[in-house]
């Protein structure tokens, strides 16, 4: 364990000239503000805390009630590894500066409690998460949103529609991006560059590799670890992912379904149960599972339009979810059937490798709400073990297949609807509370899902314009 005092070391070691200081809002973006090395003070930055305004952070406070701390975590310590000048980065927790209690809308102690209620069920003490984020890289973006006006527009050298200019000569067709060499792929040594500054920064990588659509489509997977350090990951993992583009002259977006007509972006995230350094999730049950795995699973999709609201939380997610492109829209699960929301990875059968790998999730939700909510749903799972059902061991979009299955909610105000309806389980152990829930839903309502309904869509001019 790092302690303070390691890191005012590490600064002198290092001769760090300034020190920045991170935390994340409610719907997952990260924040910060940074001091010369020579004003960090190691008891105001550890146990005093540092202020700021919590009515200008979204989700967070309001005016009448604006000041708020935050207290770094010693453990979170890296050089930052985007920053021109040496600094040191440090992740912050959010707490009241009068009550000197952890804020009930600090994410970050959202995934922590998780991870207490956890140990205190006494089903296991670990709970392990590996997300796969994907993202495109475009070479050039626009986007205009007034009253009167509406558009936006991307370009990638790797697009199929420059076929028509002069060129290179080599674009990857739509739905044809997994796997191809260079020239197709024009992003290996750019993505090799991103895990090399990861790795940098503490990030154990496994790999990484052009994705499934066209325009520079990416994903790099980084090695599981437990809730509240993957988390943090990524967080650290989108910073140094876009930052690593824009130093390139290239733009990123996680945002799930940029292109029309092609796959979108998901987070798949692996996630399994250990205990005193046993993995519970192997057994002799379906897919070499352990019947703790199956019940996980059952809470899961009993949950799952609920969990859509908080994992799949932009009303750009449902472009993403819509059967044809690989999108997990099926209440089901299977070994090997990408179709299904969730899927059993049969690549080892090490009692270490097993695991559950629920498809639904994106990478514009907030990875600590997200880490620990998939959590709460499958310790709910376990605690009134709920059957899964039979697995789905077909082809879920096959033509005759189609109408026997439950497919997920379309749109994020039905996600919401399910979640104002289905949250009992997050509330357990006061992991989720009344008041995060009620602005994390609010604030989609009023900011997400009415701004995007009211407003006409280029396309509607094409179709309706002379009707």
């Amino acid at each position: 364990m790092t302690t303070p005092s390691d890191v005012m070391n590490m600064i002198k070691a290092h001769d760090l000239k300034f020190v920045d200081v991170k935390f994340t809002d409610l719907f997952g973006q990260w924040q910060h503000f940074s001091m010369p090395a020579a004003a960090f003070d190691e008891d105001t930055a550890f146990a005093e805390g540092m202020g700021f305004d919590g009515s200008s952070i979204r989700g967070f406070q309001s005016i009448e009630n604006s000041d708020m701390v935050l207290i770094a975590d010693p453990d979170s310590a890296i050089v930052d590894p985007v920053a021109t000048a040496p600094t040191l980065s440090l992740v912050c927790d959010v707490y009241d500066p009068i009550t000197r209690e952890a804020y009930s809308r600090d994410p970050r102690y959202v995934a922590r409690k998780a991870v207490e209620y956890l140990r205190g069920t006494g089903i296991a003490d670990v709970a392990h998460f590996g997300p796969e984020a994907e993202f495109f890289v475009f070479d050039q973006v626009m986007y205009s949103a007034g009253e009167y006006s509406s558009a936006y527009q991307v370009d990638s050298i790797e697009g199929p529609w420059n076929n028509g200019i002069f060129g290179f000569g080599h674009s990857v067709p739509h739905k044809r991006g997994y796997f191809p060499v260079a020239p197709l792929d024009t992003l290996q040594d750019l993505r090799s560059e991103m895990v090399r500054v990861m790795q940098a920064a503490g990030i154990a990588v496994e790999v990484h590799h052009h994705e499934v659509a066209t325009a520079g489509q990416c994903e790099i997977d980084m090695r599981f670890a437990p809730l509240v350090k993957m988390a943090d990951q990524v967080q650290l993992y989108k910073y140094i992912v876009k930052n690593v583009a824009k130093a390139h002259g290239k733009t990123v977006t996680f945002m799930p379904k940029p292109i029309y007509a092609d796959n979108g972006s998901g987070m798949h995230t692996h996630q399994s149960l250990w205990k005193d350094g046993v993995p519970l999730f192997a057994g002799d049950q379906y897919a070499g599972l352990s019947q703790m795995a199956l019940w996980y699973i059952g809470g899961i999709l009993k949950h799952i339009n609920a969990l859509l609201a908080i994992v799949a939380p932009t009303t750009n997610s449902y472009r993403r979810l819509v059967p044809g492109y690989e999108a997990p829209v099926v209440i089901a699960y299977s070994a090997r059937n990408r179709s299904a929301a969730v899927r059993i990875p049969m690549y080892s059968q090490s009692p270490k490798a097993k695991r559950l790998e629920f498809r639904c999730p994106d990478p514009t939700t907030n990875p600590y709400l997200a880490f620990a909510a998939m959590l709460m749903a499958g310790l709910d799972g376990i605690k009134n073990q709920i059957d899964p059902g039979t697995p789905a061991d077909i082809d879920l979009f096959e033509e005759e297949n189609i109408g026997k299955v439950q497919t997920t909610v379309g749109k994020l105000n039905e996600a919401l609807d399910a979640l104002v309806a289905d949250h009992a389980f997050l509330l357990e152990g006061g992991v989720f509370t009344p008041d995060v829930l009620d602005a994390f839903i609010e604030y989609k309502y009023r900011e997400e899902v009415g701004p995007v309904s009211l407003r006409p869509h280029p396309y509607e001019y094409l179709l309706y314009y002379n009707s």
